[in-house]
């Protein structure tokens, strides 16, 4: 039998009432009979439970996070801050992942909410979230707007698709061309690609996209450009995954990097840092958007809706490297 606050009152020689007071931090008790009580928990291997103490309490610390993928580094590294940040905090985390898919991200919101989650982070480009908003579920999203209620956390994305071109043009590129994920998703990279074709219009160059989607890999899809395009000299990639795969495929074409062709790439985690040391890229500042979005949905939990930053776009940083 797991050992109760009985058993702990027992040992430490007080009531179970005054167990329970110390334990949700409650009225005076003297710091003598804490330390009895905490050493009589020690002594018998007793752990509180944490969903009786959440329904006293009416909050249960948990905090629900829905990304599409956390295999992609930047939402692992996204996942890997507001986890770090919700531990400082005192906050437990539910890591769901929807791959981009309405139906699982009904279910698991429907998840969180029989959980009793204190609120919940999404990244998400389907606007079915706002349905469960009306629940006064406390709600962030990252890098996406949904509503003029719900807020939004990212970083400036028409900058940085505005520097990556730039960059390739004072480069002397003359043939840039840029790669994204898929459109209709309504995705943050929507923003830097439209940043690369304003910048090429102003200067006078055509611009030219390729669309990576779910009915096309990034090699095909690459492969296509460069046989398309065999006169190409800079390539803006929407991550830094495509990138990799940019700069895989150009090699194999016998194209030296950066003499034949430039490559910058977007997201700059830690983990592409590793294995592609030499990328250049446009970092976002990832451990900040997890910090900002957590210090705004713990407001939303307490009810500071007057200190409430609706939309917050972070700067981005051009990490410059070997591919330019």
């Amino acid at each position: 039998m797991k050992p109760n606050i009985h058993d702990v009152a027992k040992v430490a020689g007080v009531s179970s009432t005054t167990v329970s007071r110390v334990l949700n931090n409650r009225g005076y008790i003297s710091e003598k009979t804490k330390d009895k009580v905490y050493k009589a928990m020690e002594e018998i291997n007793y752990f509180p439970n944490d969903l009786a103490r959440s329904l006293f309490h009416k909050k249960t610390n948990l905090i629900g996070l829905i990304i599409p993928n956390s295999s992609n580094p930047f939402f692992g590294e996204l996942a890997f801050h507001i986890e770090s940040v919700c531990t400082s905090l005192g906050y437990k985390l539910l890591l769901c992942n929807s791959l981009n898919r309405m139906d699982k991200e009904e279910k698991y919101l429907e998840m969180l909410i029989r959980n009793q989650v204190d609120g919940v982070i999404v990244v998400t480009y389907n606007r079915g979230v706002l349905d469960y908003h009306k629940q006064n579920l406390p709600i962030v999203a990252i890098d996406h707007y949904l509503s003029e209620k719900i807020p939004v956390v990212g970083s400036d994305n028409y900058d940085g698709g505005k520097k990556a071109t730039e960059l390739l043009i004072k480069k002397q590129c003359e043939n840039i061309i840029h790669i994204n994920g898929p459109l209709d998703l309504e995705t943050p990279a929507n923003l830097r690609r439209k940043a690369y074709e304003d910048v090429m219009k102003g200067y006078g160059k055509l611009p030219i996209t390729y669309e990576v989607s779910p009915q096309k890999s990034r090699e095909e899809v690459i492969a296509k450009l460069f046989d398309e395009h065999p006169e190409v000299d800079g390539i803006f990639a929407s991550d830094d995954l495509i990138a990799a795969s940019v700069i895989t495929e150009a090699r194999k074409r016998g194209k030296d990097i950066p003499t034949h062709l430039k490559v910058i790439g977007y997201d700059g985690t830690e983990t592409v840092k590793a294995i592609l040391p030499e990328l250049t890229t446009i970092q976002q500042p990832i451990d900040s958007i997890a910090k900002v979005a957590i210090d705004i949905l713990s407001k939303e939990i307490e009810g500071e809706f007057n200190n409430i930053e609706l939309e917050t776009y972070l700067p981005v940083k051009l990490l410059e490297g070997g591919t330019t």
